[in-house]
């Protein structure tokens, strides 16, 4: 995903590549149903990772362009993809000035970004971009998290303490942990029409064919935030016991993690005018 370093709480180590690899893996299928690419539509993919949904846009039969800050991503998902890695294009760039050409701009069917606007300061500055790549009468599609949504069920208070102090970490960067819930006012600011916003759904229960990879994306979201965790009043004692408790948790039988991400699309006015 396309953010600088010191605002990606979650940085590029190949443990967070395999994460991120996992999570692709569940939940790419969600967003390319809500997509609903035609075969043909030029799609620009804003910050995005190590692009595996880049390149399942582009077997969807778009052509699609992708844009990622950091070359260890890009990388790491060109190894990965193997001989279907030139299926898209990724340009190393910034979200923040997106690497387009003069004649680019205003001419993309679907412009789409996930999980990056809850890591910028200024999310509406990205937004704003992108409304101005899509056509007039294009797609703008944005996906993100709202971290209060999580619900374990039965509770563990030790660790939901941890998931507290994690979303404190946004805040004390200048970033919003609940952005989830305004990607429709980003879109409408940005002078696109908001006409959709969805749920899609990020749970299981145990014993569910999905429990281990969303139970384990979880956890590793907190270890490997453990620093900035830390630094927003979690002692090392108790970040420990949140995670004993939460190992034992996942183990009971009834048990259930409930979470969403958000879904918001507009379009650009047919009248606009970059």
């Amino acid at each position: 995903m396309t953010r600088g370093r010191d605002e990606y709480i979650h940085g590029t180590a190949p443990d967070e590549q395999r994460r991120l690899s996992r999570l692709n893996e569940l939940i790419n299928r969600q967003s390319l149903e809500r997509l609903r690419i035609t075969r043909g539509e030029r799609v620009l993919d804003v910050g995005c990772g190590m692009g595996q949904l880049t390149r399942a846009i582009a077997a969807a039969g778009g052509v699609v362009t992708g844009v990622e800050r950091s070359a260890e991503q890009i990388a790491e998902g060109v190894r990965q993809a193997g001989s279907a890695a030139s299926a898209a294009e990724i340009r190393q760039g910034d979200a923040m000035a997106l690497p387009l050409r003069d004649d680019e701009w205003g001419t993309f069917d679907v412009v789409h970004t996930r999980f990056l606007l809850e890591h910028l300061p200024q999310p509406q500055r990205v937004v704003d971009a992108m409304v101005r790549a899509a056509r007039p009468g294009g797609r703008v599609v944005l996906e993100d998290d709202d971290h209060d949504l999580l619900r374990l069920y039965p509770a563990v208070p030790a660790f939901e303490e941890i998931w507290r102090a994690y979303m404190r970490s946004y805040q004390a960067g200048g970033r919003d942990p609940r952005i989830g819930r305004r990607l429709p006012e980003l879109l409408a600011r940005a002078g696109a029409n908001p006409v959709r916003c969805d749920w899609p759904f990020f749970g299981a229960c145990q014993g569910g064919e999905d429990w281990d990879i969303i139970v384990d994306n979880c956890r590793a979201i907190v270890t490997g935030a453990r620093e900035a965790i830390r630094a927003c009043g979690i002692s090392e004692e108790a970040f420990d016991t949140g995670l004993c408790d939460y190992d034992a948790w996942r183990v009971q039988r009834g048990a259930a993690f409930w979470y969403c991400t958000f879904w918001a699309e507009g379009v650009k006015p047919a009248a606009a005018r970059d």
